[in-house]
């Protein structure tokens, strides 16, 4: 008898699509279908937010344009209680639709019409920042720290992926902590928005640098905003 009988298979990654243009929707479905993904739909905001309520999602795909309640409304009620990935669809890439999305919360973006391998590469790249499992391209890295990083008020604990400010917990959706690590992995050290895609964002072209910019403001915003110093015309560099 094989070893493989009566094995659970695991469980496919489910991913929660809002769009309300019909065409788009089922393209999309079908499309993420093919690569072995679990698709729930919904056509209006209002509907992905009970969808999303119910939890039965890893991954949140939203588009910025919904009827009832739009994408980027969404993303912030999805946002008061939950830190699971989103991805936004914006029709045009506006600068208004990216900032307004990311802003809200938001981890990345993609512009319609979708390239069905930047979607799938997109999804992986925020699937691994959510499970912190690294790629098999990535290096081990270096041993992990016998305990919590301190830096004033603030502790960071790599191993239990956990933040606390003055002894509160803070929640951090994966990408911030993931850029958080980051930083505090290279203290005072300039890290170039490019680098920060590469290792935080996992892009392996160049990416929309705003996306970084607008995740450094939301973790400003949690952890202080002096702790994380602009150096303009390069980058960002931890302080503290």
């Amino acid at each position: 008898m094989s070893d493989s009988v009566g094995a659970t298979a695991p469980a496919p990654v489910t991913v929660l699509l809002v769009e309300d243009d019909e065409v788009i929707r089922r393209s999309v479905a079908m499309a993420l279908e093919r690569y072995g993904y679990r698709v729930l739909v919904a056509a209006d905001g209002l509907t992905g937010l009970e969808l999303f309520r119910e939890g039965r999602h890893d991954l949140l795909l939203l588009d910025v344009m919904l009827p009832g309640l739009d994408g980027i409304g969404l993303c912030r009620r999805i946002r008061e209680t939950s830190t699971d990935p989103v991805l936004m669809m914006s029709a045009r890439g506006d600068a208004l639709d990216v900032v307004s999305g990311l802003e809200a919360g938001a981890d990345d973006y993609v512009v319609k019409p979708v390239d069905t391998a930047v979607l799938v590469a997109r999804i992986r790249s925020l699937l691994r920042r959510a499970s912190f499992t690294p790629s098999a391209a990535e290096p081990a890295g270096p041993p992990e720290q016998a305990g919590p990083l301190v830096f004033g008020d603030l502790s960071i604990d790599p191993a239990a992926l956990e933040v606390r400010r003055g002894g509160e917990r803070i929640a951090l959706a994966p990408t911030e902590l993931r850029l958080l690590l980051e930083f505090a992995a290279h203290p005072g050290i300039v890290r170039d928005r490019q680098t920060l895609l590469r290792e935080v964002w996992d892009y392996g072209w160049d990416g929309d640098t705003r996306v970084v910019d607008l995740c450094v403001q939301r973790l400003r915003k949690k952890i202080g905003a002096e702790r994380v110093e602009t150096v303009r015309g390069f980058g960002y560099k931890w302080t503290r």
